[in-house]
């Protein structure tokens, strides 16, 4: 089964490399990311030993890793290329909430979930040491986002603070009061961060940032708590998830509020999260009811759906430049196409 998924995952990588070039081997099949393609996808490998809800996970944006968190209190990091998991830490002292990689493939930053010390906290997968600590927020950190580029990375909190941070150094570089519950995240190149709560999304010069945002876009009278902000890959649009099941679409540059997908309401103990295709053209989400659909962002139409016997939404994460994503439950689940139901690919000899 590993080498099967295996394959397929590196039949996934082989399309998105091939997208718009010339193929160097001419028996290679080249296709976009399309709607017969998402239709396809179904899940080919699970992980289900684990002891708890996944609360978070992350990919690396040039390695094969993914991480993973877990209500298990546990860390675990993935080969996806060789669907292994190569190492389980446990953080049984802290708890472990979020957790993001740094530019480095085997270091990531963490939140804890102790309810007494809301440190974020460097650690190395490698070696299984702390490497610093962060320490600055006084409640349960809601939001990390990571800026590879610049090696530095912001955080919310239900303190109603967002805090700006250079991972090489334990003192916070900003500090932003808000009006409620935070969702935070840096643009690919770390230049505009984004900071929503209340109904609007406020933009900020990532260089000049105590003077303010320079734009506020608004959510369509949308106030429910703020859940996830992210950027495409592009930078071109963003998307933001609220706690009543909205998934807001969103020109980064102008404002323009694009399109809103409706899903099932999460609890307040939950987060509704959704995530870009590799070449932002579509969207994948979770749902309060646990299932996962799939949206067009060009035509705004439902592309795919799956249904789901969990009654909380998944975690979720498309992984990048590959025709792969993944859902975070009881159980870790990888999500690739079918190529059986592919006429491009069964039509080639």
């Amino acid at each position: 089964m590993a080498v099967l998924f295996s394959f397929l995952v590196q039949f996934s990588i082989d399309f998105s490399i091939e997208k718009g070039g010339q193929s160097e081997r001419e028996d290679n099949v080249s296709l976009e990311l399309t709607e017969e393609i998402l239709q396809s996808m179904e899940v080919g490998m699970a992980f289900r030993d684990y002891n708890g809800r996944i609360s978070s996970m992350d990919f690396h944006r040039t390695s094969n890793y993914l991480v993973t968190a877990s209500d298990d209190e546990s860390i675990r990091l993935y080969d996806v290329s060789s669907a292994t998991c190569l190492k389980t830490i446990n953080s049984k002292k802290y708890g472990v909430d979020l957790v993001s990689f740094t530019s480095h493939p085997t270091t990531v930053i963490y939140s804890s979930k102790n309810g007494w010390d809301e440190s974020l906290r460097l650690l190395s997968l490698h070696d299984n040491k702390y490497l610093r600590y962060f320490k600055g927020h006084h409640d349960r950190v809601v939001s990390l986002s990571f800026c590879s580029r610049k090696d530095c990375f912001i955080s919310g909190s239900l303190d109603r603070t967002v805090l700006l941070w250079d991972q090489r150094s334990e003192k916070c570089q900003g500090l932003l009061r808000v009006q409620g519950r935070p969702a935070a995240a840096y643009d690919d190149q770390g230049l505009v961060f984004a900071i929503a709560f209340g109904g609007y999304i406020r933009m900020f010069d990532a260089r000049k940032y105590e003077k303010g945002p320079f734009d506020i876009y608004s959510l369509g009278g949308d106030v429910s708590e703020a859940n996830v902000v992210k950027f495409s890959n592009d930078g071109r649009l963003m998307l933001l998830t609220s706690s009543n099941g909205h998934i807001h679409v969103l020109d980064s540059f102008r404002g323009a509020l694009l399109s809103t997908y409706n899903v099932k309401p999460v609890s307040s103990k939950s987060t509704l999260e959704a995530s870009f295709s590799p070449e932002g053209m579509f969207l994948v989400s979770g749902s309060g009811d646990g299932s996962v659909y799939v949206w067009s962002v060009r035509s705004g139409k439902e592309v795919a759906s799956w249904m789901s016997t969990e009654a909380e939404p998944p975690v979720i994460k498309w992984a990048p430049g590959s025709l792969m994503f993944t859902t975070g439950s009881s159980e870790l689940s990888f999500w690739i196409p079918d190529l059986s139901k592919l006429a491009a690919y069964v039509g080639r000899k």
